[in-house]
């Protein structure tokens, strides 16, 4: 089926449903130790939900962890193994997602956006608005996050289902659907129940500018260090003080400024702090190591340790702890056993008309965690750009361009990949 003739329905759709996806608050919390993390993560789970039983699914889940789990049964003349299409519900904590109140600007004109509370898109600043003008364009109004990471997803893989449901014609494998909390935290699939799935391969929508695809990702850790410091009276505590907040701000300063988020592009990696909290008596810094090559990840984790203890050498009465934590792994190796998977994605981009940009992915995605659990699952675009501050904004084109992306995948899924297509194994116990 061509789809060029259904673009003024899905464009309708989609944007409809991600005006009302991004107002729903579902900020994620990166100090709370619960699955979902905040429980308003909940309220989108339940909507989802409920709009999918409206489209007809029967088989429809919301987990006690707060995952939605829906599948849409294959055509019956598709017997090719299911596929799995994922987006993740929260949004950064990095900014806030609450009241947010997105802009709409119609057939743009390739100028100046000035969005509000100073914030401004400029091409010169961010030349791919060059690449809509005439287009419509989602934006902030300059206070919150936009929310395209990603209930850009969200809003695509809903879209994609209802056009399956308006035609019924048109073929495709068994679809799972997974909507996952906490992804901006790196927990999205820590209570994800994937040996109950029926999909042994993925696709997740949470990439950036339309047509990139994403086999490749960093290698994250978190790491933190904990200052428990030495106190007495400041006015006599020569020799004897050991201030956690000194003691913290040396080891920051410590770090690469040549090795920092603001400093790398490309395959360089990085060292982020992310937050400090604390007094002189007691501190603590979370920061993120990332990088492609593991070994460079774990360069990074020995450079901090190595800090600490000179630290502690210089501040005997002071008691320095540092903990590493992986989060995910580069997903690139376990991904080229299944050279399909990027076939099949590459073929039905192309086939839309959208040129595929394969770039590894400065970050990672629920589709990392998969990979690493046994689920080979490649990232795809989403359209959005300027991620997780009130600088976002997304074309409602690539939008459109996304969800045909989904249906085209299925298509070409039920043409060519056989029912006896060797699986990988799911190893559960994998887990961050």
């Amino acid at each position: 089926m061509n789809l060029q003739p259904h673009r003024d329905f899905l464009t309708e759709d989609v944007q409809e449903r991600f005006l009302r996806y991004v107002r729903v608050h579902t900020t994620s919390d990166r100090h709370a130790d619960t699955t979902p993390s905040t429980q308003r993560q909940f309220d989108l789970a339940h909507i989802l939900a409920g709009e999918l039983r409206d489209l007809g699914l029967t088989d429809v889940t919301v987990t006690e962890f707060g995952y939605v789990i829906a599948r849409v049964p294959a055509h019956d003349e598709v017997n090719a193994p299911p596929v799995a299409f994922l987006a993740h519900m929260d949004t950064a904590p990095d900014s806030s997602g609450e009241d947010v109140n997105p802009r709409i600007w119609e057939n743009y004109d390739g100028g100046v956006l000035t969005v509000g509370h100073g914030i401004v898109l400029d091409p010169t600043e961010y030349p791919d608005l060059r690449d809509f003008v005439g287009e419509t364009i989602i934006t902030t109004d300059g206070t919150t996050l936009l929310g395209a990471d990603d209930k850009a997803g969200v809003a695509e893989i809903m879209a994609a289902v209802r056009f399956l449901g308006q035609h019924p014609e048109y073929p495709h494998p068994e679809l799972e659907i997974i909507f996952t909390p906490d992804e901006e935290i790196g927990r999205g699939v820590d209570k994800l129940p994937v040996t109950e799935l029926h999909s042994r391969f993925a696709y997740t929508m949470d990439g950036g500018k339309e047509g990139s695809v994403e086999a490749e990702c960093f290698n994250a850790y978190r790491v933190h260090v904990d200052i428990q410091g030495y106190l007495i009276h400041p006015g006599s505590a020569r020799g004897k003080m050991a201030n956690a907040v000194t003691i913290a701000g040396r080891l920051l300063a410590a770090l690469p400024q040549s090795e920092s988020p603001e400093a790398t592009d490309g395959r360089y990696g990085f060292y982020c702090p992310v937050e400090i909290t604390g007094d002189y008596g007691h501190a603590r810094i979370e920061m993120i190591i990332r990088d492609f090559e593991i070994d460079e990840v774990r360069r990074r984790v020995a450079y901090i340790e190595k800090l600490a203890d000179a630290l502690q050498t210089a501040n005997p009465r002071a008691r320095i702890t540092v903990t590493a934590t992986q989060q995910y792994l580069n997903m690139r190796d376990r991904i080229a056993e299944y050279p399909f998977l990027l076939e099949l994605l590459t073929e039905a981009i192309t086939s839309i008309g959208v040129t595929p940009i394969l770039d590894p992915i400065r970050g990672g995605t629920d589709g990392a965690r998969l990979t690493e659990m046994g689920l080979p699952t490649p990232n795809i675009f989403a359209g959005g750009l300027n991620f997780h501050g009130p600088a976002e904004w997304i074309p409602v084109r690539s939008m459109v361009r996304a969800t045909e992306t989904i249906l085209t995948i299925l298509r070409l899924w039920s043409e060519r990949v056989a029912p006896d297509t060797p699986l990988p194994t799911v190893r559960p116990e994998v887990r961050a």
